[in-house]
């Protein structure tokens, strides 16, 4: 059976509602992030890429197993994919949170990304108020490696929307 690659806005929708039925601290990124920000969809998106409070990796995996979701690619502590049928492909990424609103996610190589408190905010998307990575973010998230053609895409419309 063919996997579910393209994440709809109503999947986009369906799967917020599952993260925040769960209390946890989460934000939109990836290429979802970017079109939130931009207020519209640009692009078909494979996968939904959340970033939340690394705290709760343990209660976050569970409820998505719980519902649907099977382990696709663990790369604990940087990141876990995840699939479900019916909605799709999830990408989570877990992020230690420190009181001063810096926050930190580990690397492939035993290291740590380091994040300033403006990369976190919210947006709105079709009259729903979303926690997104911040423009800020998206731009930096979205640098120190090859870019791919949804890369550029998604850095023309953050350009777009910064003018």
């Amino acid at each position: 059976m063919a996997k579910k690659d393209n994440i709809t806005i109503s999947d986009l929708f369906q799967i917020l509602d599952l993260l925040e039925s769960t209390g946890v601290k989460y934000w939109l990124d990836g290429g979802w992030g970017v079109d939130a920000l931009c207020g519209k969809q640009t692009r078909t998106h494979r996968d939904v890429d959340i970033d939340f409070d690394s705290r709760y990796t343990d209660k976050l995996l569970a409820f998505l197993q719980e519902n649907g979701f099977i382990i696709e690619t663990d790369w604990l502590p940087t990141r876990v994919e995840l699939h479900s049928a019916e909605l799709g492909y999830i990408d989570i990424h877990p992020f230690v949170l420190n009181e001063n609103g810096t926050s930190k996610q580990a690397d492939l190589q035993g290291g740590w990304y380091e994040f300033q408190p403006d990369y976190f905010g919210e947006t709105i998307l079709e009259g729903r108020v979303i926690p997104c990575i911040s423009l800020k973010g998206q731009k930096i998230f979205h640098s120190g490696y090859e870019l791919r053609d949804k890369d550029i895409h998604d850095l023309s419309i953050l350009d777009a929307i910064s003018n």
